[in-house]
């Protein structure tokens, strides 16, 4: 179907992503090796992945009191993924990767993503666990914690939730104490070569991959509290800290042993999709697996006391940009599979001057209008979604890679659109898969046809790893007016730079004046909501005001898109193509669709901003 191309158009006629093969890092790099990367991703995906992934929702994780166990088929398609080298694509030779840039490696990940999004979910945490040591940790941590990831040799995980403590970080009550007593081998738990030794209590919830026999080993890291001076657990976020805890002890050299770490399972979560992940609850220090006679998990403190969120949110940042990747290939996914059923499916016939001529043969329901315009809507959210992740995954790169002022403005930049590329795609992705189902009628709400599981699946985005409120409240409560809103500013300097470029454009001008509007509006809101300075007014609408700049922010894209086809559509570079001029076409129809339909909607979300609505905030309990 059109992934491929999509994502080709994007990179290259878009993004321009061959331009960072000049940088020293990519210098070995070349739109060749970007499109062999591609291609093997696209083949492991579609032959190891797609296959699976309704076995994989039917037949999800069991736990027989010893031992999880998983399909069969599911450590053969990690081990294809990892054999690739796909886990380090973006990193160092020295740690086994290819030095890609992320953008690419993002674009590798979406036919993961599309093929089977829950067994995606195991590289993905592993990924970013590593990353996470690799940012904050010490070289020898790095060395025997994080390489292993990189490999593909071990998993890995991020427990941050409790029980009793979902999003409210701040309530955990897992404990960190100094492993005194020692290890056994004399070395003072301060001096230890794999970091500062801790034993840790307590129970952690909704942990993906938690248990499973892949791989040689599980690292986790786990967020708790060191006790205070006073024996009691310091309050607030200020008091957490991060650590590495392995489910299998590691010695100093990295040797991994056959002893168990105090790290036990408690049991599965039995979920509505993403079924292919295993989710786990899991007890640490319950003496189920003492160590040393001693009942506690031993985990090395990473970064420093007292900074496990700063640590942990390295981890965080790149999940929040992968799960709205794996939200948007959900969508995409679903979009594909419903345009070909509409292309396949005969059903009805047009209506004439005369009414329907029933004697005639029946039209694919493509040509039926309100086909065509659920169609589009999934085309513009899939196509723009992933635009948005590609987007960020190159603003990482220009702030790792790029000039001074060039990395500054694309990390301020990242940081504001990580909530937006977060929670858009969670959002309307689910909507397109809706959308789906519907185009495929009562055959959509069976199991008998895929478009089901993708809308299971998709439900979870808006939930973990930062649920919608919570992204609504960092933008507006944070994002948009740290450092006097300079993040902003920068976006609002962008957006400008393309008004600019579509206001001369033939079909785009219009589109220009409705983006340069709704930037205003936005600027407008945002100034109202925090006019009073009181943020129980001013964030009482967070998630309305999240919702009309992610449309703002989608508009922006596809006035970009629309600006790339109308060159490549001047160049004729598509002309080639077995997809034909309807490919550039598409993409320009798209662009009308989203400024029609979809941008107006901004007015009703922004609205209660400005006027810093109280209708919700101020309805009681029992009002209910």
């Amino acid at each position: 179907m059109t992934h491929r191309a999509t994502v080709d158009f994007l990179l290259h006629d878009w993004l321009k992503a061959e331009t960072l093969c000049r940088r020293e890092r990519h210098a070995e790099h070349s739109r060749e090796t970007f499109d062999a990367v591609l291609d093997l991703s696209e083949k492991i995906a579609n032959e190891q992945f797609a296959p699976i992934n309704r076995l994989t929702d039917e037949h999800e994780p069991t736990f027989d009191g010893v031992t999880v166990t998983l399909p069969k088929e599911t450590p053969v398609a990690m081990a294809a993924f990892n054999e690739a080298g796909l886990m380090a694509a973006s990193k160092d030779v020295e740690l086994g990767g290819m030095q890609l840039p992320t953008v690419v490696e993002i674009a590798s990940m979406s036919f993961f993503y599309k093929a089977s999004v829950s067994l995606a979910a195991y590289p993905m945490l592993t990924r970013g666990n590593a990353n996470t040591i690799l940012a904050h940790g010490t070289p020898k941590q790095i060395e025997v914690f994080a390489k292993g990831g990189f490999e593909g040799r071990t998993f890995g995980t991020m427990c941050l939730s409790e029980p009793q403590a979902g999003s409210s970080l701040s309530d955990i009550s897992t404990r960190a104490v100094p492993d005194v007593k020692g290890d056994g081998t004399g070395v003072d738990w301060t001096e230890d070569p794999l970091g500062k030794r801790y034993r840790l209590k307590g129970n952690k919830m909704w942990i993906s991959g938690g248990e499973h026999e892949m791989g040689e080993n599980i690292v986790h890291l786990v967020l708790a509290k060191i006790p205070g001076p006073d024996g009691k657990p310091v309050p607030g976020v200020k008091g957490i800290s991060l650590f590495i805890v392995p489910r299998k002890l590691v010695k100093a050299d990295g040797a991994i042993t056959q002893q168990r770490n105090d790290v036990a399972l408690a049991g599965l979560n039995h979920k509505c999709g993403y079924r292919g992940t295993v989710n786990t609850l899991l007890n640490f220090g319950e003496g189920k697996f003492p160590v040393n006679g001693e009942a506690g998990a031993v985990g090395y403190l990473i970064g420093k006391e007292g900074e496990g969120l700063k640590c942990m949110f390295t981890l965080m940042n790149e999940a929040r940009i992968s799960v709205g990747v794996g939200a948007t290939m959900l969508g995409y996914a679903g979009y594909e599979y419903s345009l070909q059923y509409a292309k396949d499916r005969p059903q009805g016939r047009h209506m004439g001057a005369g009414g329907k001529d029933h004697s005639a043969p029946q039209v694919p329901i493509i040509g039926h209008t309100d086909v065509k315009r659920m169609l589009m809507m999934q085309k513009a959210i899939a196509e723009g979604a992933l635009a948005l992740g590609l987007l960020c995954a190159q603003l990482v790169d220009d702030q790792h890679t790029g000039s001074g002022e060039e990395a500054e403005k694309a990390g301020l930049l990242l940081e504001l659109l990580t909530p937006i590329a977060k929670s858009w795609p969670s959002e309307w992705a689910q909507e397109a898969n809706s959308l789906a189902i519907q185009i495929l009628g009562g055959y959509g709400y069976t199991r008998d046809y895929p478009v089901e599981q993708y809308w299971r699946d998709n439900r979870l985005n808006m939930i973990h790893e930062g649920t919608h409120g919570i992204q609504g409240l960092d933008l507006l409560g944070r994002k948009v007016v740290m450092n006097g809103g300079k993040a902003l500013s920068v976006l609002a300097e962008r957006i400008s730079e393309t008004i600019q470029k579509a206001g001369h454009v033939n079909g785009l001008a219009e589109h220009a004046n409705a983006l340069a509007q709704a930037l205003q509006k936005v600027g407008a809101a945002t100034k109202a909501a925090w006019s009073t300075g009181e943020p129980e007014a001013a964030l009482a609408n967070a998630t309305p005001y999240l919702q009309a700049f992610g449309h703002t922010v989608l508009a922006w894209i596809w006035l970009e898109l629309g600006l790339a086809a109308k060159a490549a559509q001047a160049d004729g570079q598509w002309d080639a193509s077995p997809l034909g001029p309807g490919f550039l076409k598409g993409k320009l129809a798209a662009t009308d669709y989203f400024f029609a339909y979809e941008l107006p909607k901004i007015d009703a979300w922004l609205g209660v901003v400005a006027r810093r609505d109280l209708t919700c905030a101020q309805a009681e309990a029992d009002w209910f």
